[in-house]
Order: structure tokens, then C-alpha cells, then sequence
């Protein structure tokens, strides 16, 4: 199954994080999303929930806590889903496509 990396970096673009990541799914592709430094902000939004399902959510733990957010639960990430770059990094060699946003 090809792998979609899907990196966000703005809080801005939900919308076409969404979309991306549903129709990538549709055609079967596996979807891993790494959200750093404003796009750790997206779990607050209310449709974030519209990610459920992906493969593969995660926030840059450092990025997270800078954004004031420590000790807040993001909706849809696991505890494996707090990481580091280097999980951003291993992402990315791990991925067949990826995308900034």
C-alpha cells in the first residue's frame, strides 16, 4: 500500500489537510500526517475529528508545548503521536509521496 506523508506547518490550511488525507484514503493509500509549529494548533479546531481514522496523526512534542499547549490532550493522537523531528524524519524516508502544507 503506498504511504502519504503529510507535513503541516500552518494553522491555516485544515481544509485542504482534510481533503488530502480523505481522498488519499479512498484510493488506499496509508496516510501519516506529522503537524509542527503552527499546525500544532489544529487539534483545537473542532475539525480536526474529521481526521479520525488516518494512519498516522502526530505533533512535534516541542512545538506542542512552546504553543502552550502542555498537558492538553490533542483529540486523535495517541501518546506515540507527541514525537520529535526525528519521528518527522523517519516519516518522511518511510513515505512514498510527501506533502508540505
Amino acid at each position: 500500500m503506498p504511504i502519504l506523508g503529510i507535513m503541516v506547518s500552518t494553522d491555516k490550511h485544515l481544509d485542504h489537510l482534510i481533503g488530502l488525507a480523505k481522498a488519499a484514503k479512498a484510493k488506499g493509500h496509508e496516510v501519516r500526517v506529522f503537524l509542527t509549529n503552527k499546525g500544532v494548533l489544529l487539534p483545537q479546531q473542532p475539525r480536526f475529528l474529521e481526521l479520525e481514522g488516518m494512519d498516522d496523526l502526530a505533533v512535534c512534542n516541542v512545538g506542542y508545548e512552546a504553543a502552550g499547549l502542555k498537558g492538553v490532550k490533542a483529540p486523535l493522537i495517541n501518546e506515540k503521536g507527541y514525537a520529535t523531528q526525528t519521528r518527522h524524519g523517519e516519516m518522511i524516508e518511510e513515505c512514498d509521496a510527501y506533502i508540505n502544507l
